[in-house]
């Protein structure tokens, strides 16, 4: 889950609505697995700091955890990433593992696996530069493509505008993965719904690599305002101009307001908070 808008409290968003980010790690709807149990993180942006968000995680189950539901309280943020695992099997359960992943002033995370992350795990290793190569401190896919996701923004033009640049590079990435999945003979489906942020923009991909089997599942809802009240959370008067953008796995309630995202296409919402969904270009 991830927004961008005026300021909220975390709690609003990750931990208040009927159907929050805690309430799909027990129980979610539309995930194939309902259960995310294998730890949780929150990334966020402070107003007087925004060069580099604040990062917290932990690998207990995210319904069980009084520090989160204490910090949500009393944290506010324009910015806000909210992620919470169900491990890969043969992937350890450790706190750096755990999404969001950030470095500098980006944050990161993944919905979904690389088919054949086994097989192609060196493969990934020997394209990163050594800068990319030396931040991976976990063992996940996810890092693994965050690192590619580096490599590729800073090698962005500098005249790009920010949205651009991060736009620019999720497709590279995606098409990188593909290519080094394919070269390796893999014919297991990737499943890459990618969300990074600065703080100020954003980019979310809801991509699968081929298959019979669907991308998981992507929504956005956008408003003037998010708020939540005893559960029930509103996207105030959507007709008056956007100021809060939320992205999400699953709804948040039944609003049916929520647009589904198209399969194999990218959200980029800009520094106006302008949203746009693109084709990947792959």
């Amino acid at each position: 889950m991830l927004y961008l808008g005026t300021e909220i409290s975390i709690s609003s968003l990750v931990t208040e609505p009927a159907n929050s980010i805690i309430h799909q790690s027990y129980n979610s709807k539309e995930g194939e697995e309902p259960l995310n149990g294998d730890g949780f993180g929150l990334a966020w942006y402070a107003l007087d700091m925004p060069d580099e968000p604040a990062l917290f995680k932990a690998v207990t189950p995210a319904w069980n955890n009084m520090n989160l539901l204490s910090l949500a309280r009393v944290t506010k943020s324009s910015c806000i990433l909210a992620h919470v695992r169900a491990a890969t099997p043969g992937l350890p359960v450790i706190q750096l593992n755990c999404h969001p992943f950030t470095r500098g002033p980006l944050s990161f995370m993944h919905n979904g696996k690389v088919g054949g992350f086994a097989t192609i795990r060196r493969r990934i290793l020997e394209r990163l530069s050594d800068s990319a190569f030396n931040a991976i401190e976990g063992s996940t896919d996810s890092e693994y493509v965050f690192a590619l996701f580096i490599d590729h923004y800073s090698a962005s033009d500098s005249a790009l505008l920010p949205h651009e640049a991060l736009a620019r590079a999720m497709n590279a990435t995606i098409k990188e993965v593909d290519s080094i999945v394919a070269e390796a003979g893999v014919t297991d489906p990737s499943y890459m719904n990618l969300a990074v942020t600065d703080g100020v923009s954003a980019v979310v991909s809801r991509y699968v690599s081929g298959g019979p089997k669907k991308a998981n599942t992507l929504y956005v809802h956008t408003g003037s305002s998010f708020t939540c009240t005893d559960g029930h959370y509103r996207m105030a008067e959507p007709e008056k101009g956007t100021n809060a953008v939320v992205v999400a796995s699953e709804p948040l309630g039944t609003n049916s307001e929520w647009t589904d995202v198209p399969e194999n296409s990218i959200v980029v919402i800009d520094s106006r908070l302008v949203v746009e969904m693109r084709p990947l270009c792959r």
